[in-house]
């Protein structure tokens, strides 16, 4: 692919992976973008002004102010909370989230598993191995029996929604304005909120990091949860109120948690987190997608900007997502 019409190289330095992983980024974008020069973040050679792309995660506070000729940061991720946390972030360089077709693939595939190792028990499956017990038991549903709620329906939840209704969950979502979707019961805003969450047995959250998302699965949210719900958090890591989804857990209501992301990465080691017998962590890795596709995706955006298009997966200042 091309990306340009014009004769000189854009400049892409990217901060994903460490030093160690830019021959591969080099080697990808060469596969989808011979026309740019891909350079490591620290690369001493690079003169400011010849920057005009960055395929970041977590870059330091102020470093993207440094490049006045920036077109668009990509995130190498599909949040944006790591670019969006620094302070001196110019406020009108477009951002762009990694949305890729291998991305959806692997969430849709990582929330179906998660929803069928909630519904078989498998926290008890591993705390019972941890202490060489070997107890059978019965689980009280099948997924048919069972209704799944994803909150949060753009790409990402459209696709496990999908999926979950073809494992024969009885699947539906709920999102800030009206959808519609095949096979799935669509409910929408605060005045439909209660009656999504009083019919869900697996709550999957892949809600956008916003002021009105923030700390939404609090002690409120879960107790309009079916008693013996169980959570599945692949959204953002502060959408949890983990002091609320503990008390829950601890008091039977919520039967068990998955979660993968938490709002301090890595998560500490003297979090109580990691040792609650109803909750298995997962260090961020639902959904990462490959570096070639990352790389993929990141050439279609900068084709799309240097020809003058509209770039795919554009960051809404506004929208929060």
């Amino acid at each position: 692919m091309s990306v340009s019409n014009h004769s000189r190289r854009p400049v892409l330095l990217v901060k994903s992976g460490g030093v160690d992983a830019v021959a591969e980024w080099q080697k990808n974008f060469g596969e989808f973008a011979p026309d740019v020069e891909v350079r490591w973040w620290n690369d001493p050679g690079i003169d400011p002004l010849a920057v005009e792309y960055v395929l970041v995660w977590q870059p330091e506070a102020g470093r993207i102010a440094g490049y006045p000729n920036l077109k668009a940061v990509i995130s190498s991720a599909a949040g944006v909370d790591h670019i969006l946390a620094d302070p001196r972030l110019p406020a009108t360089v477009p951002i762009i989230r990694m949305v890729t077709d291998d991305t959806v693939q692997r969430m849709a595939e990582f929330t179906a598993m998660s929803s069928l190792m909630l519904l078989k028990d498998m926290p008890r499956m591993i705390a019972q191995q941890a202490r060489r017990e070997w107890t059978e038991f019965a689980t009280p549903r099948t997924a048919v029996e069972t209704r799944v709620g994803i909150m949060g329906l753009g790409a990402l939840g459209l696709a496990c929604a999908q999926m979950h209704a073809q494992l024969g969950f009885i699947t539906a979502g709920w999102a800030r304005s009206p959808r519609k979707a095949e096979r799935i019961e669509c409910y929408a805003g605060g005045d439909q909120l209660g009656a999504f969450l009083a019919r869900t047995n697996i709550l999957i959250c892949l809600l956008p990091d916003t002021e009105d998302t923030r700390d939404i699965i609090n002690a409120d949210l879960l107790r309009q949860l079916p008693a013996g719900a169980a959570i599945i958090n692949v959204g953002r890591g502060t959408h949890v109120q983990t002091e609320d989804l503990l008390a829950a857990l601890d008091s039977g209501h919520v039967s068990s948690a998955l979660l993968d992301v938490f709002a301090v990465e890595p998560l500490p080691v003297d979090s109580p987190l990691w040792n609650h017998p109803r909750i298995i962590v997962t260090p961020h890795g639902a959904a990462t997608p490959s570096r070639r596709e990352r790389a993929r995706q990141a050439a279609t955006v900068i084709h799309a900007l240097e020809n003058g298009l509209p770039a795919p997966h554009l960051y809404d200042r506004e929208r929060g997502y």
